[in-house]
């Protein structure tokens, strides 16, 4: 073979390799099959947890740490266990509709609709999950009011 056709193969098996690498910052060679059992552990969490308000039958999803990145709430099953009896407490109706969500390797992504009181608009809510060993290890959450009017037509969902 030539020399240019060399170089050529060369520099095609590099685009290759390079677009079949992971992107973001997912964890290298994460196989999408992990990547659905992260997404299944998150939302069976969220449906135990928020939604149906059994702490101990969510936490059976979280690993041997629980990093809590929301201001408000503790670090650790504890600190989740009390936030979910304030739920039951105060906001016994309260629904969380997830929207939809996205894995990137290890990460988590919900984009939720939580209402607490029904018949309000509730917030937005994106909420991050990071996972190992297929166990929740750490969250992070930014929450939104849903507006009575909005200067466009779009919909935060």
């Amino acid at each position: 073979m030539h020399r240019t056709t060399l170089a050529a193969l060369a520099a095609s098996a590099t685009l290759l390799l390079a677009a079949c690498a992971p992107m973001g910052g997912g964890k290298p060679g994460a196989s999408s099959a992990q990547q659905e059992a992260n997404r299944q552990t998150v939302l069976a969490f969220y449906e135990k947890g928020l939604n149906q308000k059994d702490a101990d039958a969510a936490l059976q999803y979280v690993g041997n740490r629980y990093v809590q990145h929301n201001p408000t709430a503790a670090d650790g099953p504890e600190g989740f266990r009390k936030f979910i009896a304030f739920l039951r407490e105060k906001f016994p109706k309260s629904h969380s509709d997830i929207k939809r969500s996205f894995v990137d390797g290890d990460y988590v992504i919900l984009h939720v609709n939580a209402v607490r009181e029904p018949g309000t608009r509730g917030s937005a809510i994106v909420d991050i999950f990071k996972l190992e060993n297929g166990k929740i290890v750490e969250h992070w959450d930014v929450v939104q009011p849903v507006p009575d009017t909005a200067a466009n037509k779009n919909g935060m969902f």
